[in-house]
C-alpha cells in the first residue's frame, strides 16, 4: 500500500508549521483537513490543507465555494480589510472530468478575501508544489519517492502534532496559571460592607458613605489618606453593587487565573488606588465603588495584548476592546458615572501588570520602566490633586463661614491664605464679601476690582460693587456696575437692583428740583 499522498500532506504541514512557524488553528476529526495561520506572513497568512482523493470536478467546485465562505468569515474574525488564503488539495489523481477552470484564477469573495487554490496529485507533483512555493514566496524543495511506508508518514505527522500540542499547552498555561482566591475575598468584603452600610443608615446616604470611607476630596486634603483605598469596597445602591460584583466575578477570576494570587492582589489594589486618585484630581463628587479596580483588570488583559498580541486577538482581544469602549462610552454620556476613576483604574491596572509581568517570566528592563512610570504618574497626580483641592478647600471653607455669618473667621482664613499664595478671583471675591460685612468697605471695593482684573467676566463681582455703591448712595457708579453685570449675565436680581437704583435716582432728582 502506498502512503505517498499522505506523506506529501504531512510533509507540507511540517513545512508550514515547524519550518515556517505557522500555527495549527483547526483540524477535522480524521486529521485530513488542517488550517494553519501565521499573520506575520503578509503574503499568505492562512493555509488550508486537505487530503482527499477527488473524483469529480463539481465536488472540487463545491468545496472551493465552501472554503471561500469560511475564509471570508475568518477574515472578519481577524479584523482584516483584505486576506489571502491558500487552499491546497492533495489527491492521488485529479478529477476525471473538467476541473482546471476552478484552479485557473483565485476566487474573490466580497472583493476582500482572495482564495488561491492548488491541486497536488501524483502527476507532476514537483511542478504543482513549485506553484505553492511561488504563492508563499518560500523555498519548497523536497525529494519525493514514489512510495512511502506508514512509519515515514507517522514520523512527520507526529512532529506536526507535537508542535501543535506544545503550543496549545503554552497558551493554556498563560490563561490558567493559578486558581482564584482573592477575587472571592473582595466580593465577600464588598457584600459585607454593603450590608453594614444599609444597617447603619443606607448605602445611598451621604453621611453613611463618608463615615465608611467614600472618596471625599476635602477629607483627603485634610489628611484622611485611607480614602484612596476604602472606596473600592463600598457601593452606592443595590444596582451598583450587583453590576460591580458580576464584573469582578468574571474579570477578576480571569485575571487571577492568568497572573496568580499575589500579582492579582498588586494589580487590583494599585488599579483601585489609581482610580481613586484620578477621581480625586478630576472630579469633586463624592464617589465609591470597585469600578476603578475592575477597569484595572481590563488593563491587565490589555497588557496581554502587548506581550502576546497574536494570542490576545485570536482569543479574548476583540471582546475586551469592545467592552472597554462600551463602558467608557456610557461613562462619558450617562450622568453620575465617575469616568475619571474608570480611566485611572484602566491605566493603573496596565501599569501594575507591567511591573509584575507574567508568572515565571522576567523582563527586568521593562518591569523597571513600568515601576518608574508608576511612581512618576502617582506622584504627578497627587501633586496636582493636593495643590488643586487645597485651594478649593480654602474657598469652600470660606464660603461656608460666610454663609454661617462667621465673617471674622472667613476674613482671617483668606487673609492668611493670600499671604502665602497668589490666589485667584474667587479668593478676592470671598475676601471682599467678608470685608464688607466687617465694615472694611474700601478694602472690599479694592478687592472686588482685583477680582474683576483677574477675571473680566466675573459678573457677581460687578453686582457686588454695584450693591456697595448703591448702599453708599453713589447711584451713578452703582448703575454703571449693575449694567455691566446684566450685560455679562442677565439675572432677575441684577435687574431688580437696577430698578431700585433708577427709582432712588429719580426720587433724588425730584427732591433736588423741589
Amino acid at each position: 500500500m502506498s502512503f505517498r499522498e499522505d506523506y506529501v500532506f504531512w510533509r507540507l504541514a511540517h513545512f508550514f508549521s515547524v519550518e515556517n512557524n505557522y500555527r495549527l488553528i483547526n483540524f477535522n476529526e480524521e486529521k485530513k483537513e488542517l488550517w494553519l495561520e501565521n499573520l506575520s506572513n503578509k503574503k499568505m497568512p492562512v493555509i488550508r490543507l486537505l487530503r482527499h482523493d477527488l473524483d469529480w470536478g463539481n465536488r472540487l467546485k463545491r468545496d472551493i465555494q465552501i472554503v471561500g465562505y469560511q475564509s471570508d468569515k475568518l477574515r472578519k474574525h481577524l479584523l482584516k480589510r483584505e486576506l489571502n488564503i491558500m487552499n491546497i488539495y492533495i489527491s492521488t489523481y485529479p478529477p476525471v472530468d473538467e476541473y482546471e477552470q476552478y484552479l485557473h484564477s483565485p476566487l474573490l469573495i466580497n472583493k476582500k478575501t482572495k482564495l488561491y487554490n492548488v491541486l497536488v496529485d501524483r502527476a507532476n507533483t514537483d511542478e504543482k508544489l513549485a506553484k505553492v512555493a511561488e504563492y508563499i514566496q518560500r523555498q519548497l524543495e523536497f525529494e519525493w519517492k514514489m512510495d512511502y511506508e506508514e512509519s515515514e508518514v507517522q514520523v512527520v505527522k507526529q512532529a506536526v502534532l507535537a508542535k501543535a500540542i506544545s503550543e496549545s499547552k503554552q497558551e493554556k498555561q498563560v490563561f490558567e496559571y493559578g486558581k482564584p482566591f482573592f477575587t472571592y475575598v473582595f466580593i465577600a468584603i464588598q457584600l459585607l460592607m454593603f450590608v453594614l452600610m444599609e444597617v447603619m443608615g443606607g448605602s445611598q446616604n451621604i453621611e453613611t458613605l463618608i463615615r465608611f470611607g467614600a472618596k471625599s476630596n476635602i477629607a483627603i486634603v485634610e489628611g484622611e489618606w485611607w480614602r484612596f483605598i476604602t472606596p473600592m469596597f463600598l457601593h452606592i445602591g443595590l444596582l451598583h453593587l450587583v453590576m460591580n460584583t458580576l464584573a469582578l466575578f468574571y474579570l477578576g477570576t480571569a485575571v487571577e487565573k492568568m497572573f496568580g494570587r499575589v500579582r492579582f492582589l498588586i494589580i487590583y489594589f494599585f488599579a483601585g488606588i489609581m482610580g481613586t486618585i484620578a477621581s480625586f484630581v478630576f472630579s469633586s463628587q463624592l464617589s465609591a465603588g470597585a469600578s476603578g479596580a475592575i477597569f484595572g483588570c481590563f488593563g491587565a488583559l490589555l497588557y496581554l495584548g502587548v506581550v502576546y498580541p497574536k494570542l490576545f486577538f485570536r482569543t479574548i482581544g476583540m471582546n475586551v476592546i469592545v467592552l472597554i469602549i462600551i463602558n467608557l462610552f456610557f461613562g462619558f454620556t450617562v450622568p453620575g458615572i465617575d469616568n475619571a476613576g474608570h480611566i485611572g483604574g484602566l491605566v493603573g491596572g496596565f501599569i501594575a501588570t507591567g511591573i509584575v509581568h507574567f508568572p515565571k517570566k522576567r523582563r527586568f528592563r521593562m518591569q523597571i520602566s513600568f515601576l518608574l512610570l508608576a511612581i512618576a504618574t502617582t506622584a504627578a497626580l497627587l501633586f496636582l490633586g493636593f495643590n488643586g483641592w487645597k485651594n478649593g478647600m480654602v474657598y469652600a471653607l470660606a464660603d461656608k463661614q460666610i454663609k454661617e455669618a462667621n465673617y471674622e473667621e472667613a476674613y482671617d482664613l483668606l487673609t492668611n491664605y493670600l499671604e502665602k499664595h497668589e490666589g485667584n478671583s474667587l479668593a478676592y471675591f470671598y475676601l471682599a464679601h467678608s470685608e464688607y460685612q466687617l465694615e472694611k468697605t474700601e478694602d472690599a471695593k479694592a478687592h472686588l476690582m482685583k477680582a474683576i482684573e483677574m477675571e473680566p467676566g466675573f459678573h457677581e463681582a460687578y453686582f457686588s460693587l454695584a450693591y456697595i455703591h448703591f448702599e453708599e448712595q453713589q447711584f451713578e457708579q452703582a448703575k454703571a456696575y449693575v449694567l455691566k453685570a446684566i450685560e455679562l449675565s442677565d439675572k432677575e436680581h441684577y435687574r431688580a437692583l437696577l430698578r431700585d437704583i433708577e427709582a432712588l435716582e429719580t426720587k433724588t432728582l425730584t427732591e433736588d428740583h423741589v
